[in-house]
């Protein structure tokens, strides 16, 4: 049986004070006591939270902050944490901040155990739509371009294209945009064979 992976949002902070958004797919453990990060190495995640002890997970349904990280546009509203000093997603709609408890070192993705200090709920959810999850869909293939095949990118962006079609809104529609245009760019990038 899988873990399951929960898809969120990550904040933390560098020692000077300058704040680092990126999506992030965490785990639960301890009954969901604890919460497991895994970031790729080198990554400013990892860096800043080896660095401060701390971070704040953020539950979000603004699908442009994932679509928007992944393209380059990590420029999200934050506002300050309330027990620890970092800052968390004004969009959030709940966040939990967090103090790193344990780490296990590894040569690809160190595991960091991360403990709940204090969490808050600021707005109700009320449910994801099918575009939502596309674009989470589409936001994860991106951050992986250059590792997967062209033609496997396409297949999926294309299935995912569906949901978009049918039920996309206008915040949707917009983090589909960067997508697909982050895909293109990738596209159209030499290949060295000339």
């Amino acid at each position: 049986m899988n873990e399951q992976i929960f898809e969120t949002v990550v904040t933390t902070i560098a020692r000077d004070g300058t704040p680092h958004i990126a999506p992030m797919g965490v785990r639960y453990a301890d009954g969901g006591a604890t919460v497991v990060l895994m970031p790729f190495k080198p990554s400013t995640t990892l860096a800043n939270v080896l660095a401060t002890r701390q971070a704040v997970l953020n539950c979000v349904t603004d699908v442009r902050v994932f679509a928007g990280c992944v393209t380059g546009r990590r420029d999200w509203p934050t506002v300050p944490a309330e027990h620890i000093a970092g800052v968390r997603l004004e969009a959030a709609l709940r966040h939990v901040e967090l103090e790193l408890t344990k780490q296990r070192d590894d040569a690809q993705r160190p595991v960091l155990h991360l403990s709940r200090v204090h969490e808050a709920t600021h707005a109700a959810f009320v449910g994801f739509n099918r575009a939502q999850a596309a674009v989470v869909e589409g936001a994860v293939l991106v951050s992986r371009l250059g590792m997967l095949a062209m033609d496997k990118i396409d297949a999926e962006m294309a299935y995912l294209q569906i949901a978009i079609d049918k039920t996309a809104g206008p915040a949707e529609v917009e983090a589909w945009q960067w997508l697909r245009q982050a895909v293109d760019a990738q596209r159209d990038k030499p290949t060295g064979w000339g």
